[in-house]
């Protein structure tokens, strides 16, 4: 069931601020999407390679997907043909995957680069070490991967009511954003995304710098964890 106020309120808080709303729609049926959709809303978020291949084939064809979830480089094919955007990028052997398969189906994905900002370990994301790594691999073969562009960073601050410590590991993506726009490889008219911030924790994330905030249960209400992935 959606909520269509919770929908039009937040709608109203993100464009004045000028920040995109991905409505995280995992683990929720097609149904709920469409009326999302007729709402005007057209960015939907998934974590499940299946769950949004099957969605994708069921739904309006401008919806702009994007892909939240941790990928593996053997499922990259399957969404290659239409993700919008995958935000999960913490290998450059997935960036690699990612720009074959792109380049099969002759289109260039956009990709963010997913950090590590949170003291959970279970969350994925690169740290500052293995950033660095990345980068120099990067700039080494940037001739190579031409069917993927780097718009920007994601992250998962910790899951706690602590507000000062979110606050924190916000900032600290903020600052990997800021130092990485001055990387002499990266495009500066397509660095431009910060994607931070969930139902909980979403107005921190933008007084932080967000540029796209995940929201799910506040617009679809709890998740039903019975969907194969």
């Amino acid at each position: 069931m959606v909520n269509v106020a919770a929908w039009q309120s937040l709608t109203a808080e993100l464009q004045a601020k000028g920040v995109t709303l991905i409505a995280v729609s995992k683990t929720k049926p097609a149904s709920d999407i469409q009326e999302m959709y007729a709402l005007g809303q057209r960015d939907f978020g998934e974590n499940y390679v299946q769950e949004l291949v099957d969605k994708h084939a069921q739904l309006p064809q401008d919806i702009r997907w994007h892909y939240i979830g941790h990928l593996q480089s053997n499922k990259v094919k399957y969404i290659a043909p239409f993700v919008h955007l995958i935000h999960a990028v913490d290998s450059f052997n997935l960036l690699k995957e990612i720009n074959k398969q792109a380049a099969k189906n002759n289109r260039t994905i956009k990709v963010l680069l997913q950090m590590h900002i949170a003291d959970e370990e279970t969350k994925f994301g690169m740290n500052n070490t293995e950033l660095v790594e990345f980068l120099s691999y990067y700039e080494s073969q940037q001739a190579e991967l031409q069917h993927v562009q780097i718009c920007g960073v994601m992250g998962m601050a910790s899951f706690t009511d602590d507000e000062v410590k979110i606050k924190r590991e916000f900032a600290q993506l903020k600052n990997i954003f800021d130092n990485l726009l001055h990387s002499a490889f990266l495009l500066k008219d397509s660095f431009n995304s910060i994607s931070m911030g969930m139902s909980s924790d979403y107005k921190i994330a933008i007084e932080e710098g967000s540029t796209m905030v995940r929201i799910g249960s506040m617009l679809f209400g709890e998740r039903q964890y019975n969907n194969p992935k």
